[in-house]
This record gives structure tokens, sequence and C-alpha cells, in this order.
């Protein structure tokens, strides 16, 4: 479809943020005049607590107007790349974007200057409890924050930092183009469907007609990606840090252990993965399965989707048990409320996400698709990520709510697990059971172990390149297939392309994300468990943490919820958690 045939219903209601393109530029043209301000400030806020207060004050109005204002900008390129006119917004904000880093620069540095024992004095007043927070979370940064010159220079940098994912993402949903498989067009969001299909025929001709376009592509995929990397070891040396590993974990408070440990518990777990592999391949009738098998279900089921309608009333009940008041924001906020962006069309970013600002509602793009089962569970997966964003920014001030991206992958696979609980528990014959049981394996899959890869994969190329060995396409190619090899185990067999998977993940331009899915879901699991099985007072820990925003760091916020993700434990859980399930479908099939 193109943009203009969706229903207005069907999109999500950006007139709220911005009524019309001369309101959006009236708020550009007060950003504008706000960093004017800057060289005031820089003199002025070292001076004492009530210059400091002024500072903070002005920068959180720059904060809540160009957080709108970028909302805005973005949500309409990518829900039409092709529209010149969202091209340019987006242009235009990015063009400002750089103005406001730049002018923004001398924050951290001035700040650090002052003395750290009269900023803990004056933060104890009463009118700085909306910025305590993040002054202490600022403090935190003080040995990685470079001198006002350096930090200048790094901002001017910074319109460049995220031009690598920008264009992945230009190649990726807007310029390659698949062609047609059996008269069907061939997208992102078809190719998952393709490979669902019962006919293999049709399985193989799709895996193969995708790859064969970004196997065209292959060596400027190579080229943005390990310039990707580069740019990541640039700015952690930079800015002092020991890896990029080590800088991208920083900010969040999280060792690295994390990190090493959650690969080191799913390698643990090969052996039951394994067993996954080969109890698909005896119910396809194979001997091996190929690559292109790992999406068509296993089990036959009478129903492989819902409308939009109907997954909105099965969501309402799965959700239960968070509340009534929970559920009744969520359920308006998806249906009547226009908060999602719901269907395919030319032009529009591939995959789904949750996204706004502090003065917005949230907002969620999906690729809707009445056909798939699956299109329900990213639903109520970004259904999650936006109740956070609600909750969060009811409890916490502009300049502290936003959350990590740590937490926000509990909120949303905790959702799944509800919905995955809820059409177990409704399961109307042994065979619907074994269905959902599969397609809760395959979640798993997805989310902890395929993850993971990703995750070891990053850490590896990273890890090459700053041993100074230099990412060829060969090279990339190679890491990728020695990780397929391992995790999928002997009972799969890759085509020649399959390796070229490790060039087209969004997320590998935007590094060390990927982990993040895989430790999310672990503490979903653990935390839905204690929901379901428990009480009040389990589902109040979790409402609490959906409310603490960004006021703690991760690894404390979900201990108060009941989980330590410092342990791998919770990983070791959720393996467990995936063999019981395991068990449950060989002894039902």
């Amino acid at each position: 479809m193109d943009r203009s045939e969706h229903r207005r219903e069907d999109t999500w209601d950006l007139e709220a943020l911005y009524p019309s393109r001369e309101e959006w530029q009236k708020d550009m043209d007060i950003l504008s005049s706000l960093l004017d301000g800057s060289s005031l400030h820089s003199k002025e806020m070292k001076k004492g607590a009530d210059e400091l207060l002024e500072a903070l004050k002005w920068l959180e109005k720059i904060s809540l107007i160009s957080e709108k204002l970028g909302t805005y900008a973005y949500l309409n390129y990518y829900a039409d790349g092709t529209d010149s006119n969202n091209s340019e917004l987006a242009g235009l904000f990015s063009a400002l974007s750089s103005k406001l880093s730049s002018s923004l620069s001398f924050f951290d540095p001035t700040l650090m200057e002052i003395k750290e024992k009269d900023i803990k004095e004056w933060i104890k007043r009463e009118d700085y409890a909306p910025y305590r927070v993040f002054i202490e979370k600022s403090l935190r940064m003080k040995k990685h924050t470079l001198s006002k010159k350096e930090e200048k220079i790094m901002s001017l940098f910074s319109p460049l930092s995220s031009s690598y994912s920008e264009i992945f993402n230009d190649l990726n949903n807007i310029d390659l183009s698949f062609g047609k498989v059996d008269g069907e067009s061939l997208t992102h969001a078809s190719f998952i469907r393709l490979l669902s299909n019962d006919d293999e025929k049709k399985r193989k001709k799709a895996y193969r007609t995708y790859y064969k376009e970004f196997s065209a592509h292959a060596h400027t995929l190579q080229r943005v990606y390990s310039s990707s990397v580069d740019k990541d070891i640039f700015l952690s040396r930079a800015r002092g840090f020991s890896s990029s590993l080590d800088r991208a974990l920083y900010p969040d408070n999280v060792p690295s252990s994390v990190y090493t440990s959650l690969i080191d518990a799913v390698h643990e777990s090969f052996p039951v993965l394994h067993r996954y592999y080969a109890l698909r391949a005896r119910l396809a009738g194979k001997k091996k399965l190929n690559h292109w098998d790992m999406h068509f279900p296993l089990i036959k089921n009478t129903r492989s989707g819902y409308s939009y309608d109907e997954a909105l009333g099965i969501i309402s009940k799965a959700v239960l048990p968070l509340g009534d008041e929970y559920r009744d924001i969520l359920i308006s906020g998806l249906g009547e409320k226009r908060w999602v962006d719901r269907y395919e069309n030319r032009g529009k970013r591939s995959g789904a996400f949750s996204s706004g600002c502090y003065s917005s509602m949230p907002y969620i793009l999906i690729n809707y698709d009445q056909n798939v089962l699956s299109s329900i569970f990213t639903l109520i997966h970004e259904g999650g990520h936006s109740m956070h964003s609600y909750c969060s920014k009811r409890n916490n001030p502009p300049l502290s709510y936003d959350y990590t991206i740590f937490e926000a992958e509990v909120a949303s696979t905790f959702n799944e697990r509800l919905l995955m609980h809820y059409l177990l528990e409704n399961a109307e014959n042994s065979n619907e059971r074994a269905y959902l049981l599969s397609k809760s394996l395959e979640d798993i899959v997805a989310t902890l172990f395929r993850q993971t890869m990703f995750a070891e994969f990053e850490l590896n190329v990273h890890t090459l390149a700053e041993n100074g060995i230099p990412l060829t396409l060969d090279k990339l190619r190679s890491e990728y297939r020695k990780l397929l090899e391992s995790y999928f185990g002997e009972d799969v067999i890759f085509e020649k392309e399959s390796d070229l998977e490790g060039l087209r993940v969004p997320h590998f331009y935007s590094a060390f994300y990927c982990y993040k899915y895989a430790t999310g879901l672990s503490a979903a699991i653990s935390l839905s468990e204690k929901v379901l099985s428990g009480g009040d007072k389990e589902r109040n820990d979790y409402l609490s943490f959906l409310s603490s925003g960004g006021s703690k760091y991760p690894i404390e916020a979900l201990k108060l919820a009941g989980v330590d993700m410092s342990d791998k434990k919770p990983v070791i859980d959720a393996a467990r958690y995936f063999e019981k399930t395991l068990d449950e479908l060989e002894k039902l099939v």
C-alpha cells in the first residue's frame, strides 16, 4: 500500500504532537533561540547553587522541546521515508541537533569543574529535587568527561556517529528491492511469512531470493558495518574506556561480567538447544534442517493469527494479572487513542518499535499481519515498552524519567510471557497446546539464544578490530559462520549466503544492544512467574519497577522487582524453563 491508502484510525496520531508543520517550525525557532543562552549559563553556572539551578531549568526546557521536535520529525520519516517532506523534516531536525549538541557541550565539563562537595550540599535543597538523580548520574561520568574544548570537538562529531545506522536503514528499508516470490512481493515483513509456509520450495525460493539482494550489496554493507565498529572504538578510546564494550555498559552501571556470563550460560545450554533443532528436524521429516526451515510451524494450528481487533480482546485478558488500571490504559492506547501505526506501506521502516517523548503519548510502529501469530506478540511486546514509558513519565521528572534499554526489554518480554500464559491456559485441545508450546520455544530461541549469538558476534568483531585485525568481508562472514555452526549444531545445513545475516541485523549498527533482549527475557521469565503465582505484593513490586524510570541503575531497579541480573542464575533458570517446555512438547508429539 501507499501511505495515503491507510485509514486514519490505523495510523498514529502525530497531530497530537503538532497539528501542522508550521507549529513544528515555531518550536524549532524557539529551540534555536534557547540555544543562544549557552554562553551565559557556561559562565554563570559555577557561581553558586542558584545559578546552577537556573542552568538546569534551561537544560530541562531544551530537553523537552528537542525531544518533541525529534519525535515528530523521525516518526513521520519512519512512517514513509519516500516522502520528500518527511525526509526534509528529519534533515532539518538533524541539522539543528548538531547545533544542539555543540551548544550543550559545555554543560558536563563545567559541572565537573564545580567542587563535588558543594554540589552534594546544594542538591539537598528541595528545589533541586527534580534534578538530583540527573546530577548524581552526571557526576559518575566525571572520569570520562573531557575538557570543554575536547567536548566541543566531540559534539561536532556527534551527528556522524549515528550516520552508519541511518545509511544502513536507508539501504535496507528503501533502496533494496527483493522482487517477488510466486507473484507475491518480497519485503522484510513478508519474508518471515514466506519462511513460515508449509511448502519447502516456497521457503527455499524466498530465502535465496532475499539473500541474493544482500549478496549483491555485501561489500557496501561490510564497509558501513566495519566503519560503524571503527566509530565505536574511536569513541571508547577518546573517552578513556578500556574497550567499546566497557563504554557501552558504563552509563547503565552494568559490569562486563553480566555480558560475558550471559554468553557462558547460553553456551552451557547448547545441548538442550541442539536437542530442540533435532526435534524440529524429526517433526519436519528431515534428517537435517536447512536455514530456511527455522520459521515454519512445527505443529499445525487451525488458526495462525488474529485480526487487530481480535488481538486487542486477547491482550486485554492476558494483562489482567497487572490490574484493571494497567489493562485499561494499554487497550485504549492500542485502540481508539491511536498510539499505533498498524500496517505496512511503501517506505515504512521494517520491524517494530515504541517511541514518544515526555510530553506526548507513547507511539508504536508495527507492521501488523493478521495471518501471522507473531504479530500479536509483537503488539503486546511494544505495548509493554509503551506502558513502561507511560508509568515512568507519570512518576519522574523530565531529566530522569528515561529508563535504560536494559530495563526496557524486561517490560516488553514480560508482556509476551503473560500472553503466552493466557493462550496456553485457554488452549482448546492438546494439538493447540502443542502448537503454543512450540511457539514459546521458538520465541525463547529467538530472544535468549539468537540474541546472545548476536551479542557474541558483536563482542568478537569489536575485539578483533581493537586488536588491529581488519574487518574484511571474508573475516566478518567467517566469524558469523562459526557462530551459526556452534549455535545451531550439526542438525542444520547452511547456504553459501547464510552468513550474510551478520550484515543485515539493524541493531549491529548501534552496537551492544542485542544482549539486552536476552537478559531482558531471562528477567521477564523470572518476574512473570512471580506475578502469575503471587499476589498483590508481587504485582506491585513489578509495577513499582515500571514506575522507577531512570531513578535507579537497572541492576538495582530489577533487584527491587525481585530478580538479580548481576548473577547468571536468571539466565540458567530461563534455559531450564526452555528445557521444561521442550520436555512437555516432546511428550505431546
